[in-house]
């Protein structure tokens, strides 16, 4: 399934992607991921860099999966692939305009899982909407680590 979110946050771009580029931290601001372990760190810009995390969405079950680096332009793009309970891609674009940044992340994946695969197309509003409000908690964490006003999740 596709799924685009973008967060417009009153905070410089590097203080968004310093934060954003240290997944170990993010389930001390993201609300609804469990855990985060580093499973290789990658090279000196992260590429290659692989990720075990877990998250606890209001569905009733935990989506766990591997994410790996595949490529990283500080402070604009990175990117990789997702692997294991969800299958595909994900990128995560940063934009600064008047001190304003606008976070874009590219979600492009789909459950691994047989029956999750065989109930995807009858649940795909529920999947939109806990999406969506998984974002909506890594929007609002996120203004809360920087300390800035989240002016839009979309």
């Amino acid at each position: 399934m596709p799924f685009l979110t973008t967060w417009l946050l009153a905070a410089p771009r590097q203080d968004a992607w310093d934060v954003l580029q240290d997944v170990l931290g993010w389930p001390r601001w993201w609300t609804g991921m469990e855990a985060a372990v580093e499973l290789d760190a990658g090279d000196e810009r992260r590429v290659g860099s692989r990720y075990g995390v877990r998250w606890r969405p209001r569905v009733p079950y935990p989506v766990e999966f591997e994410f790996e680096v595949e490529h990283v332009d500080e402070p604009a793009r990175m990117s990789g692939r997702a692997l294991g309970g969800l299958e595909g891609t994900g990128a995560w674009r940063l934009l600064e305009d008047g001190g304003v940044t606008a976070v874009l992340f590219d979600w492009q994946v789909r459950p691994t899982r047989t029956w999750m695969r065989l109930a995807a197309p009858l649940a795909a509003g529920t999947l939109r909407r806990n999406h969506d409000w998984v974002m909506r908690q890594g929007g609002e964490g996120l203004a809360r680590e920087l300390d800035c006003e989240l002016l839009a999740v979309g």
